[in-house]
């Protein structure tokens, strides 16, 4: 039953169909998902990608606007994300990180949790007192740090969803603003067409071509058909090629000019 809800979560299909595709995917959730996709049940394993636990996603840049930081702290419940104290901990944990010395940075989540916060107590024995303060179970689940010449943060629904994008070019905080806010608002998986493997670029055209023969297209247009398709994909998950949300007559790419992304990350909660 876990795999059926799983897949039902991951793909708003049928408990029926779920079964179905389960059974013929050997019980394998990942293959079940292209099944049903490829039946048209499922449009998108997309929402399989979002994370359900509650909390807060916290951001930061450096004053030289070319590193950024990224945390998600997270809470059991969403009352909780929304608690005075549990934001001041998130607050001074993006803090700490952001202000520790270059040397100091740390570079997974143990060395995080060592770290040595304003009271002088490291980070992990002030999130277990915040936990049992509280009374819910409480966690830093992970971290990150973005270089570039310009780098830029954004923050959405109240911090259940949080960027960090990098520009090539310095003193570009303006353009890399609202380029965070595309990722934000559109979830790219890449950043350009050249960074999606021709394994992902065969998988879909599988899933287009069992679509497109359902439909009843004969065989000698679906090539010209997948084609099309396949960069309505790229359209879908690369950056630089999807619609400017600001001016949907503009690609991203198109507002870019000559800039490029050198890199972005998204956390979200939602």
């Amino acid at each position: 039953m876990q795999k059926i809800k799983q897949l039902r979560e991951a793909t708003g299909a049928g408990i029926i169909d779920c079964k179905n595709a389960l059974k013929q995917s050997g019980d394998n959730v990942e293959k079940a998902i292209e099944i049903l996709r490829k039946q048209g049940i499922a449009k998108s394993a997309k929402r399989g990608e979002r994370d359900a636990s509650e909390g807060i996603i916290k951001v930061a840049v450096s004053e030289q606007n070319n590193e950024g930081y990224i945390a998600e702290i997270n809470s059991e419940t969403d009352f909780v994300a929304r608690n005075a104290e549990f934001q001041k901990f998130s607050e001074q944990i993006i803090e700490l990180i952001k202000n520790s010395c270059q040397s100091d940075k740390p570079s997974n989540l143990d060395e995080l949790f060592a770290m040595v916060m304003g009271n002088n107590k490291i980070v992990k024995e002030n999130l277990d007192n915040l936990s049992g303060v509280i009374g819910e179970k409480l966690n830093i689940s992970k971290f990150n740090v973005l270089k570039g010449s310009t780098v830029a943060d954004y923050l959405h629904l109240g911090g259940k969803i949080g960027v960090l994008v990098a520009l090539d070019k310095e003193n570009e905080k303006d353009l890399a603003v609202n380029i965070a806010m595309q990722i934000a608002a559109s979830d790219p998986k890449y950043i350009n067409s050249e960074d999606v493997s021709n394994e992902e670029i065969e998988k879909e055209k599988r899933i287009y071509k069992e679509q497109l023969l359902k439909q009843g297209k004969p065989e000698n247009i679906i090539d010209k058909i997948l084609q099309g398709k396949i960069n309505k994909y790229f359209e879908e998950v690369c950056l630089v090629k999807q619609e400017y949300i600001k001016d949907d007559k503009k690609k991203v790419e198109n507002i870019l000019g000559n800039i490029k992304v050198t890199g972005f990350i998204r956390y979200s909660l939602a």
